[in-house]
Order: structure tokens, then sequence, then C-alpha cells
């Protein structure tokens, strides 16, 4: 049986090219050598902390080879890897950092992206009793020269830490905590072996040609978010040279895309409009084999299309903490209207199943019908960490209860719709907001719209936000008497508001404009104003 353990991607790599490029960060070449060393020299680092089989260890840092060193070594020890979000502040990292049990804290100590010591100044030993040190990566300053309420020291790897032991660990057992989102509730620690990192990232490899020849990987997601770092695993299975950078920049991402020869990139739809939009010409990406994008807003469609038309190969994909991002990517195959949406085939089709379920009935649906999608694949999670109630809930007979609407095409392959949340019922129809958002943004005066559904007299009706184009005549009740035409009466929005922008939430990609504060928003102008003020009704 193939090795499981994180190590054996790195051991492949030693055995096939140990002079072969692993990684290059600003300029910086690792070979696979090199990293294998470090990987070493890390965990003998880490030992010497104390660190052992079941011990916590959390990883707040910017993307780079360090990262993924350090979740190598910790998961050889036998530890847990906690990654913290970049973008948290302090309830958010005390609440990790003691809902995990961490003993250790890797980050940075002044970095222009991430002042993670300023924050660590709001939060309250005793709010953390677990932690017991916090240590510096690849800072200039001694670490005597920072302010800090827990022991602060330097992560120095040295050739003489190294353990020069094989790894005994064993891949079932917890390697990893991927934190969910938490928009309306304390985030959920979901629990990954070093198995299904390891086995879903040959699969990534193979399904989306990172084990070819010359293939490279622009690593611009962040690593501590789990569509960042299974892109990075993926490369790294297949062989591909990885490029990093630390935080994504579209100007410096497209110049790397150029002059590193980029072939593979995963990343956001935001992120790939601000590459499209920095470069010209009808190819700017000539080595671009596979580009994947989830979707975190609802206005890319149109412009994925113009990207397709200029060489970029963009690809839906599908993907969650608890089936693993790059769960799917909808094939080359398809006619382009149909490859840019969301879902796809799975990276492993022979051993994964998936199921569409009506949330009404209860019964399985046929191909074509939306319901709540359910998957049972190699790569689901093993439950929550410390909370047996909502893993029994999120499953379902082996498979998990995704919370997301979609539907099976039947040939394999299936599409997101939305979040179940998201989707809207009206005159006893579930509806994706999108089917409306996209007649809105058609019309004149438009820049982009959302719609979500708020309840009005009793009954749950759409209501729509839309940010106005500079310099035009908008008025909301052409939209609605343009919606009265188009689409069935119980779609059309019972009221417009204009508004400057988009809510937003902060997650491990980035932001994405958050459905819950605007049917926030909606219930407050409801609540306070009805039928008046900014509000149109038809």
């Amino acid at each position: 049986m193939e090795a499981m353990q994180l190590s054996s991607l790195i051991e492949a790599r030693l055995h096939a090219d140990p002079a072969g490029t692993a990684f290059m960060q600003d300029g910086r070449r690792t070979t696979n050598q090199e990293f294998a060393a470090l990987v070493d020299q890390a965990t003998g680092w880490l030992r010497n902390r104390g660190i052992g089989r079941g011990d916590a260890v959390a990883l707040w840092l910017l993307n780079s080879m360090e990262w993924i060193a350090l979740l190598m070594a910790t998961a050889r020890l036998g530890a847990i890897a906690i990654p913290i979000n970049t973008r948290y502040r302090s309830e958010e990292v005390a609440y990790l950092l003691r809902a995990s049990g961490a003993l250790l804290l890797l980050t940075h100590g002044k970095h222009p992206r991430l002042d993670a010591l300023g924050i660590l100044a709001s939060v309250s030993p005793a709010a953390v009793p677990m932690l017991r040190e916090v240590v510096l990566v690849n800072e200039a300053a001694a670490p005597a020269t920072f302010a800090c309420a827990w022991p602060l020291s330097a992560f120095e790897p040295r050739a003489d830490q190294a353990p020069g032991l094989l790894d005994g660990s064993d891949p079932r057992e917890v390697a990893i905590l991927f934190s969910t989102s938490g928009t309306t509730k304390v985030p959920k620690l979901v629990m990954h072996p070093q198995r299904t990192l390891t086995e879903h990232a040959r699969f990534c490899a193979a399904s989306l040609g990172l084990n070819q020849p010359d293939a490279v990987l622009l690593a611009m997601l962040p690593m501590c978010g789990v569509f960042g770092l299974n892109s990075v695993l993926a490369a790294m299975a297949g062989g591909a040279t990885v490029i990093i950078q630390d935080v994504f920049d579209a100007l410096q991402a497209a110049d790397l895309m150029r002059s590193r020869r980029v072939t593979h990139a995963f990343g956001s739809d935001e992120m790939f409009r601000r590459l499209a939009e920095c470069v010209s010409g009808e190819r700017p990406f000539p080595d671009a084999r596979f580009f994947g994008f989830g979707a975190f807003t609802s206005s890319f469609g149109l412009f994925a299309r113009e990207c397709v038309e200029r060489g970029m190969p963009l690809h839906g994909l599908y993907g969650s903490s608890e089936v693993l991002a790059l769960f799917s990517a909808q094939p080359s195959s398809l006619k382009v209207e149909e490859r840019l949406l969301g879902g796809g085939l799975p990276m492993a089709p022979a051993d994964t199943s998936i199921r569409v379920r009506d949330t009404a009935t209860g019964e399985l649906l046929p191909a074509g019908a939306p319901g709540e999608v359910e998957i049972r694949a190699p790569g689901n999670f093993i439950g929550y960490f410390r909370n047996p109630e909502a893993t029994a809930a999120a499953m379902r007979d082996g498979y998990f209860r995704t919370g997301d609407l979609g539907y099976l095409r039947g040939d394999g392959t299936f599409v997101f719709v939305s979040r179940l949340g998201d989707a809207m019922r009206l005159g006893g129809h579930l509806v994706n907001p999108e089917e409306i958002e996209e007649v809105i943004k058609r019309q004149s005066g438009v820049e982009d719209a959302h719609v979500v559904a708020a309840d009005i007299d009793g009954q749950p009706r759409p209501v729509a936000f839309v940010i106005q184009q500079p310099d035009t005549d908008f008025r909301p009740e052409a939209i609605v008497q343009e919606l009265r035409q188009s689409v069935a009466g119980f779609k059309v929005p019972a009221r417009v508001w204009t508004v400057d922008c988009f809510p937003q939430s902060s997650g491990p990609n980035g932001l994405k404009t958050s459905r819950v504060l605007l049917r926030k928003m909606a219930e407050e102008r409801i609540a306070a104003e009805m039928d008046s003020g900014g509000g149109v009704s038809p």
C-alpha cells in the first residue's frame, strides 16, 4: 500500500529528482533536497520544544515554504497543525488558540501585512491558558526586541537538530484542523488526517495535470485555507515547481506567470479579475494550462467568458473544509458557459458518490433537479474537533451533508448553485438569487446587484441591493417593471435599494459579499420604512 504520510510527498520528489526545484519565492530557489533538509530540521526543532503526538501547533503565517515544512514536521511528530487566517484579529485568534489547545504559536514579528504581536497585545494570557510560547519565523531582529505577554523565541532550524528518524506517524490520526468560516456562529474545527490530505493531493495532481512535464503552480491563495493548501500539496504530489507569493498582488502575479512560465493557478474570481485587468493582449499567459477559480461574487460570469476568449483556461471548482478544496473541477470538454459553473467532476470519480436530496421531502432527486448536495469521498473529513453533536448532524449514511444547493448532470459531474442559506424559498420554489441578479445587472445604470429574501407581510419576498453605474440615470422602478416582463412574479423584487457597496466578510481566500449582512440590512430597512424611502414595491 502506498505510504500516506505527508512526508511521502517530498520523499517521492527526492527519489525522482533531488536537485529539482521545489519552491521559488522572491527569487530564491529551494531544491527538493534542501526542502527535505528543512523539514528534518523543523521536526527536530519542534521535538526539542517538547512537541509530540496529539500536541497542537498554531501556524499564523503568510505564505512561505516554511509554512509547508512546519506542517510536514508537525505531522511527522504526530502533532496537529492549526492554520490561522492571516486576516483574523484578536477575538478570532484567541478563540482558535483556546479551542484547539495550541501549545506553540508560530508567526511573524513586524510585517506590513500581519502585525501579529500587535494583535496579540489585545489577547489576555488567561484567555488562552494552554499557549506556552510564541515563535517568530524569518525575523531579522532578535526576539528580545519585541514585546509579548508570552515567552518569545525564534524559529532557528539547524542541521544538528535533524532527528535522523524514519517517519513513524500514523497517517490515520488527526494532522490538521481547518476552521469553518463561522459567519453566523463560532467556527468549527474540521479534522483531517494525513491520509486524506496525501491521497487527495495525488488525485488532484493526476486529474489536473500537475504531474505533467514542466508544470508550474503559482501559489497565490493563502496556505492557511484549505483552497490554498490543497493546491500546493497537489503540486508537490505531481512534482511541479511551486512559485510562492506571500500575499496576493495582481501585478506581481502577472509578472511571475509570464517570467516563470506558470501553467497552473487557483484563486477566487476576484483574483482572476484583477489579474486580467492588469495585462493586455489576446493571450497574456501563453503557458497557462489550467486556471481554477472559486466563485465568491455573483458578477464574474460575463468577465470570465471574456477571460476565456483571451486564452485564460478558467474552470469552475468546488470544495470545502470538510471534503477538501479542489474536490471537483469542470472538465475542459464542456461548453464555456458550463465550464465556468461551480462543481464539476470529482478528483477521484471512481471512489466518490454524489447525491442530491430534496430539502422539503427528504427524497433523493434525479439529474437536473436542485437540492442539497451530499458527498461520500476518500477526502471526507473525520469529524469536527471535540464536537460530536455537530459531526453527527453533518453526516447521513456516510455522506457529508454539504449545506449547498446543486444538481446532478447525469454524466458524473454536478453543478454547485449556492449555499442553501443563500437560496430563497419563493412561491413554493427554491430559487437561486443569481437568477434574479443576472437579469437586474442587464438593466441600464446597474453596476452590480445582490438579491436576498426578506419577510414582508408574513411571506418571504426577494429584495434587491443595487450599485449604480456612475453618471447614469438610474430608476429602481424601471428594474421592477422590466422584471415583471421577464421573470415569474414571485421573483420580482419587493424592494430595490441603491447602496455604495456591499457588506463583506473575511475568509482565508479573501473578502466576499456577505448575504447574511445583506439580509440583516433588509430586515432593518423594512422594519424602519417598509414601503417608503429608498424602496420600490411592485
